[in-house]
């Protein structure tokens, strides 16, 4: 009878570096896939190209080719802005009150 006997290593020093080349290989196998990963999602957004918006129908506007049919943004743009102001002075105030 045979005994079957396993490949194991004879030292501790050359099973930690058995696991040491296993974490390099993992560590580069991650990266390179990572590496690919970016790049195929790069090469695939370069293609992706919008065609032009259709022409705008005859006499849209109301003196001529105006974009965006003249909408006012004005007050919309005081409110933000107001806001913005508002959540600011907050913040600063409890950052000093800390």
């Amino acid at each position: 009878m045979k005994l079957e006997t396993r490949n194991l290593p004879a030292r501790r020093s050359e099973a930690k570096e058995g696991n040491m080349k296993q974490k390099i290989m993992k560590t580069k196998l991650k990266t390179l896939t990572i590496t690919l990963f970016i790049v195929g999602a790069t090469l695939i957004t370069l293609n992706a190209k919008a065609d032009a918006p259709p022409p705008p129908p005859p006499e849209h506007g109301e003196t001529g080719n105006v974009p965006g049919g003249g909408a006012p943004i004005g007050n919309g743009l005081f409110i933000l802005l107001g806001l913005g102001a508002v959540y600011g002075g907050k913040n600063i105030y409890n950052y000093k009150k800390v």
